[in-house]
């Protein structure tokens, strides 16, 4: 759930249109404005444990379904689908629908949303969705290099039923933002594992009984995932509007025709504003695409890596981004709501509540203490353990290449990302809207060098050079974090960013555990059978431990913060 969904004017109940909501008894006003600081950051750290265990759980599911797939197929077919059919399906996907989303779950600056208008806007998804899609197609068809049909059968029909797929998922768009603005979160897990565990099974299945079908395999798993997922809005929206339970939230839709497009009586077809807000967010969406996916443009458009390298850089990538999934993305989103409701946008310490600014910045110090003492747990053990991670998880495929050398090196990016995620997290809340509107240059500049880097690294580097460039370009996201929140308390009391200072015993105690477990790996692992390899793994469990202990001996004010923040339900007291 983001900010902008608990900040809903009077207006985003009615769907009438009225403004000023007579005969409206659900008619009521921002709840943030009676919301203090310490009941956000219970909302918040709430918010925060919820979506790491949803995500955990999410997530391990399609881990173990590439670990299964890894057995069967070979690296180049990966490739082609995680890589080249993927970045189409996403492509398309986000740039139809994220600019929609972003405006439409926006109230605005105490205005609300007519949703008879909302509706008709979300509906232009589709269309949108269709034309992206004839366009991408007939680059991945005609402007892209063809995958030999000899080992990859089917390139052309997999394409095509892709972009079906996501055209497809575009049909429940105005039923997932109504879900979100009424928080129905029940909905999305339920409905999007659902397709998880559908499109897992036929995967599965497929890959078993009719391996030569090829490409075939994953456009059908998803075309099922898409089509589950569309198909749960729909079953649960037909038997939730006008039941009893929408009358408790006073849901503004009361019927089927509702939710289909149609112009009131009397007032425009879309609400022109919205409108004019989601062309603004598509125009940031491109730079956020390329900062997102700007490794498998540059490996789909400019060809630096085979098919099989793409796959195996892939798998690394996904197995090296789960901690980042599972654990820094949920504590960013979920805190970003938090300053989000604790400091005033634009404004500088000295005018804003200092009891308010005291909370963000210890908050923001236990934040980037904690991400940056998980980030280097990962960097010391991903070292030693790369090599036996991959083996186990893909066998000889990923480890007698350049996986192992792949692994370690994206142990040392995800000890960047933690800090760019929670750094981000803070300024994105703190900046005034020019501020943002500057930073989209910013952006705009990184994204280029980003792109820059990653065609000259990969030359000279191999795939080695798209986490080299990523290590850079987040350096200098860092950096311009670390100047504006080091700016914006220059002149309070408060030293936040000494979170990023761990204690002097704490790093002698991680230099000697990667001393040990690289000589560990050197002695024991990984040729010289299964025992030697229980000796390696008992090794770093002893470090892991060791480390662990002098956590909580060392970093006192950090271990109360999760245990009364992320963990609310395991103690006694709050803060």
């Amino acid at each position: 759930m983001s900010a902008v969904e608990t900040r809903r004017s009077p207006r985003y109940s009615d769907f009438s249109g009225r403004g000023d909501g007579s005969q409206n008894p659900c008619r009521t006003g921002p709840p943030d404005a009676q919301v203090g600081p310490q009941e956000a950051l219970k909302s918040a750290s709430t918010l925060a444990s919820y979506n790491l265990l949803l995500q955990v759980m999410f997530r391990v599911l399609t881990f173990l379904l590439n670990a299964f797939i890894l057995r069967f197929v070979s690296k180049e077919l990966i490739g082609v689908v995680n890589v080249r059919l993927t970045l189409l399906y996403s492509t398309l996907v986000f740039l139809s629908r994220e600019a929609f989303r972003r405006a439409c779950l926006s109230g605005g600056s105490g205005r609300g949303h007519n949703w008879r208008q909302v509706i008709n806007l979300l509906w232009l998804t589709l269309p949108l969705g269709v034309l992206w899609g004839s366009m991408l197609v007939c680059v991945w068809l005609w402007l892209l290099e063809v995958p030999d049909p000899q080992s990859i059968p089917h390139y052309g029909p997999a394409v095509g039923l892709f972009a079906l797929a996501a055209v497809q998922e575009l049909l429940a768009e105005p039923l997932w933002v109504l879900a979100q603005a009424h928080m129905l979160v029940r909905l999305k897990v339920v409905a999007e594992s659902s397709a998880m565990i559908a499109k897992c099974l036929l995967t599965v299945v497929l890959v078993v009984s009719a391996r030569e079908w090829g490409l075939y395999i994953f456009s059908a798993a998803q075309l099922v995932y898409t089509g589950f997922l569309a198909l749960c809005y729909v079953v649960y929206f037909l038997h939730f509007l006008g039941s009893e339970e929408a009358n408790k939230k006073c849901f503004p839709l009361h019927s089927v025709g509702d939710l289909l497009p149609r112009r009131a009586e009397g007032e425009p077809v879309i609400d022109w504003t919205l409108a004019r807000l989601t062309w603004s967010f598509f125009k940031q969406s491109f730079l956020k695409q390329i900062l997102t996916e700007g490794e498998r443009y540059v490996m789909t458009f400019l060809n630096v890596l085979s098919f099989g390298d793409q796959g195996v850089y892939d798998i690394v990538n996904n197995l090296g981004s789960m901690v980042a999934r599972f654990i820094f993305l949920p504590i960013e989103e979920s805190f970003y709501v938090f300053f989000v409701k604790v400091l005033e946008r634009g404004r500088d310490v000295k005018s804003q509540k200092q009891e308010d600014v005291a909370i963000a910045a210890q908050v923001l110090e236990c934040l980037l203490k904690l991400v940056l003492v998980i980030g280097m747990v990962i960097t010391v053990f991903g070292y030693a353990y790369s090599y036996l991670a991959l083996d186990i998880y893909g066998g000889s495929l990923l480890s007698s290449g350049a996986g192992p050398t792949l692994l370690r090196f994206y142990s040392s990016y995800v000890l960047l990302l933690a800090v760019n995620g929670i750094t981000e997290c803070f300024v994105f809340a703190a900046m005034s809207q020019e501020e943002v509107d500057q930073y989209n240059l910013v952006m705009l500049a990184l994204s280029v060098s980003f792109l820059l880097l990653s065609y000259v690294l990969t030359w000279w580097a191999g795939a080695v050079g798209f986490i080299m460039a990523n290590c850079l370009n987040m350096g200098l996201r860092i950096l311009h974090s670390l100047v504006y929140i080091q700016r914006y308390f220059r002149l309070s009391p408060w030293r936040p960013l000494r979170g990023l200072l761990p204690s002097p015993v704490l790093l002698l105690a991680l230099v000697l555990s990667a001393v040990v477990t690289a000589l560990s790996e050197g002695v024991f692992c990984c040729d010289s059978g299964w025992l030697l390899r229980l000796v390696h793994i008992a090794v770093g469990a002893v470090c892991l431990l060791c480390v662990f202990a002098t956590v909580l001996l060392t970093e006192t004010e950090l271990v109360r913060f999760v245990r009364t923040q992320l963990f609310p339900r395991y103690t006694k007291k709050s803060p």
